[in-house]
């Protein structure tokens, strides 16, 4: 019997709609759905090879026990029953022997669906640790940026209102890779109806290649360009008067601030020609209204806060704040299911205060782990750290920090110490094969999820007048395969064994979605027959309540700030190491690295199994620019080794790309790169070629998030030698 099943693919942040083609129990086929408003039937390599993941001959099919040394690789089968009356009795154990807080959750992103139900886990158990393994650079620290800026988020994902747009400015980030079918697709159709683009990058990007003005920073000195930016629209009168004077406080500070940052100086720092950096700050002002889109690019470094401070006081001073066609702002809006944000609220209130002190990272950095901030994440670093000296006993891991933390191999001699494991996954990861037991995941093919978090100000066909958010719900597509369980179940089922309560209805995927979807006044089978449900999109809400700060205004300058003593605007600082800040230092290591860059084929360190994606990037890359090649005598093709200061005695090999898309000063490699194919390596090559070996998780910290210098350190190269 052949059937199509529509679906929503969650391989990455786009969250497709899909048409699942089915014949005799069997997925055949997947492409994208025509009628689902966020792709609109576009999709990426990610989605189209997920069959080749589903029925992968190495995908974790059954429970495993570990037989030999920790990351030996020697396992034996086990059943559901065994391994979670042993994961019960164990975590029992050290709840009652060390308290809750010796027990903790690991996770990244949440497409696995597991974030709500492993938190209902830790909030039964009583604990506070939740890892987010890169909290210190990823969301988090713009998210705080923001609030202290506007009072809620504005740089996120889903918020540009790119369909409206007149200028799109996109700083950090490149979306052709990494958000193709939703984010990138809504810019390029806007470019093409003449919307204004500038772009930001030290490479030269897809997008870059597509705009108006394109600024190419030295790495990690984009708050400088941000505040050139601000000197020409403040001392040109470019800014909105009326929004500054109405809506704003701070501004005479912030202009005084300006006056620092001259476009001259500016191109001194940061490289970027003064002729540029004025024509984008123009084009930004004059061709109103403006959205940005903002990624990793400005947040991992050691001034991640204040440069999207920086980036934020752009749309500020020029009144691109919650109108059409700027960066939306989310709230107050009309009900919407639960999410990510009701689970941190929901931990946060379940948790005594006195526990959440003990977490890493709390009192050095409290505006991003400190009991009143947004979230509830330990600093990573400080958690690996803990792990190591014994102060986490036991943990779950539902992704890879092996491979997706930098410093790697101290991250697997910290993981080696916890002295029970649990890693759930798709394959046996580089952490996975740490783990004490290892539990099969079910895939999104094999499970009922609601899908609300980036689905944000997308409008009906043929409308650009008139926006709406939306709620859907990727269908379960066939029973989960061999003994593959969704993670919601494996956590009740836990919590059942454990002898406590879920704060959340988790015993059933049904009682789960219902609960996820209560506020919206829906069932689960009701959205099913509908498919998406729409949320009205009101503008300018701040004219009805003013912004959540302590003034009720946009800060420019910030009250938080200045009350904890921190400097309350934003101000350019140079990077720890650098050409000009460590001068003798970039003699021996003459070149800029940054590192992470996005391909379309692969999301962090997942999906490198696949036969058809690997086809098209089957090796580690390395970008650098043929004038930098020749002069080391570096053909394209070549290996070449890596190397950075602090991580002495540490190399990585990557396979040269010669490209004019980086600058001559600059290397960018691409991360998280592993070989599951070598199975007689119980390390399956996770690492020669992760560029995570030799990238910084040590101080200098970010004062306010505690992130490392991770993108802009220097380092060498050279060429591999047979």
């Amino acid at each position: 019997m052949k059937k199509i099943v529509k679906s929503i693919c969650t391989q990455c942040h786009c969250e497709c709609g899909v048409l699942v083609h089915v014949e005799d129990g069997v997925v055949k086929k997947i492409e994208g759905d025509p009628e689902f408003p966020q792709n609109e039937g576009t999709m990426c390599p990610k989605g189209l090879a997920f069959v080749q993941l589903l029925y992968h001959p190495d995908r974790l099919k059954y429970p495993m026990k570990r037989v030999g040394e920790k990351g030996e690789g020697k396992w034996e089968r086990i059943s559901w029953e065994e391994a979670l009356d042993l994961m019960a009795a164990k975590f029992t154990e050290y709840r009652e022997k060390y308290g809750p807080q010796s027990i903790a959750f690991g996770f990244c992103d949440g497409d696995r669906d597991e974030v709500g139900p492993w938190m209902a886990w830790l909030i039964a158990v009583g604990s506070p640790y939740i890892f987010g393994t890169d909290a210190h650079y990823c969301l988090r620290p713009a998210f705080v940026a923001d609030s202290l800026t506007f009072g809620q988020s504005h740089t996120w994902e889903v918020g540009p209102d790119y369909d409206n747009s007149n200028c799109i400015l996109i700083w950090g980030a490149n979306p052709v890779e990494s958000h193709p079918c939703s984010t990138a697709r809504r810019i390029l159709k806007a470019r093409a109806r003449g919307a204004k683009l500038i772009v930001v990058d030290p490479r030269f990007t897809p997008l870059a290649s597509k705009a108006d003005v394109w600024l190419q920073p030295r790495p990690a000195t984009d708050a400088a360009v941000a505040l050139g930016m601000l000197n020409v629209i403040i001392n040109e009168k470019l800014y909105d008067e009326d929004f500054v004077k109405n809506w704003c406080t701070g501004f005479e500070e912030l202009k005084e601030r300006v006056q620092q940052y001259p476009p001259s100086k500016v191109a001194e720092i940061s490289w970027v020609p003064e002729e540029d950096l004025v024509k984008a700050a123009r084009l930004y002002a004059k061709n109103k209204p403006c959205a940005f889109h903002t990624r990793m690019g400005l947040l991992m470094n050691t001034n991640n806060l204040q440069t999207v401070r920086a980036v934020d006081l752009l749309s500020a001073v020029t009144g691109n704040v919650d109108i059409k066609g700027s960066n939306i702002l989310p709230y107050p809006s009309p009900p919407r299911s639960r999410s990510y944000v009701d689970f941190f609220r929901l931990h946060k209130e379940s948790i005594p205060l006195e526990l959440f002190e003990t977490r890493p990272g709390y009192k050095e950095w409290p505006l991003i782990y400190g009991y009143d901030s947004p979230w509830n994440d330990a600093h990573p670093p400080s958690a690996i750290e803990a792990i190591a000296r014994g102060q986490v006993k036991a943990m779950i891991w539902v992704n890879d920090p092996v491979m997706g933390l930098q410093n790697s191999k101290k991250i697997q001699e910290s993981l080696k110490k916890l002295e029970f494991m649990v890693g759930i996954d798709f394959f046996l990861s580089p952490t996975a094969n740490l783990a004490d037991i290892v539990l099969p995941s079910a895939t999104w093919l094999e499970r009922d999820m609601i899908h609300d978090l980036h689905y944000f100000y997308l409008p009906p066909k043929g409308k650009r007048d008139y926006h709406e958010s939306f709620v859907s719900i990727g269908e379960k597509v066939i029973e989960p395969l061999y003994e593959c369980w969704e993670e919601r179940k494996m956590a009740a089922e836990l919590i059942k064994r454990m002898g406590l309560k879920s704060p959340i209805p988790i015993d059933s995927s049904d009682a789960y979605n219902n609960w996820r979807l209560e506020p919206l006044g829906i069932t689960v089978d009701e959205l099913k027959k509908k498919r998406i449900v729409s949320i009205p999109i009101k503008y300018k809400k701040y004219e009805e309540i003013g912004f959540q700060t302590p003034s009720f205004n946009v800060e420019l300058c910030s009250n938080v700030l200045k009350e904890q003593g921190f400097d309350p605007l934003p101000y350019y600082e140079e990077p720890p190491e650098s050409p000009y800040s460590t001068p003798e230092l970039a003699k021996e290591y003459p070149f800029i690295l940054i590192s992470g860059g996005r391909h379309i084929c692969f999301y962090h360190g997942a999906l490198r199994q696949l036969p058809w994606l690997r086809e098209l990037n089957p090796e580690p890359k390395v970008e650098i620019n043929p004038e930098t090649a020749e002069e080391l005598g570096i053909r394209n093709g070549d290996w070449v080794w890596i190397e950075t200061p602090r991580r002495k005695g540490e190399r990585v090999k990557l396979k040269a790309e010669l490209t004019e898309t980086v600058h001559p000063k600059v290397i960018h490699a691409y991360s998280h790169w592993w070989f599951p194919e070598r199975k007689d390596d119980p390390d399956r090559g996770c690492f020669e070629s992760n560029i995570n070996i030799i990238t910084y998780d040590d101080p200098p910290y970010d004062k306010h998030s505690g992130t490392p210098l991770i993108r802009g350190c220097l380092c060498k190269i050279g060429k591999v030698e047979a």
